[in-house]
């Protein structure tokens, strides 16, 4: 479960963000990756965006690790539970 979200009057449940996520996912022609800060920005509403960057990287390791998305580091698949930095999120390759 993930914790409330400091200073955002909005509450935003874990369903909710990872069907956000994976629905931002499904727009996407194949191959093709979105930014964090485009899901932040998509469950925002009225709020500032920003404040919602931290739960969507929890939302996006638990994904993941579910092998529900991959997640990106200049372009390379990196390990959820161990990466840094900017990253984009991605389907995984159906091969």
């Amino acid at each position: 479960m993930y914790p409330p979200i400091r200073d955002s009057p909005v509450t935003i449940g874990p369903n909710d963000l990872d069907a956000t996520i994976l629905a931002l996912l499904a727009e996407r022609p194949a191959g093709r990756t979105i930014a964090p800060e485009e899901i932040a920005r998509a469950v925002a509403a009225d709020t500032d965006w920003r404040t919602h960057f931290a739960a969507v990287r929890r939302a996006a390791v638990k994904l993941a690790l579910d092998g529900r998305l991959v997640i990106y580091r200049k372009g390379k698949p990196v390990d959820p539970g161990d990466f840094k930095g900017v990253y984009r999120l991605g389907l995984p390759h159906l091969d």
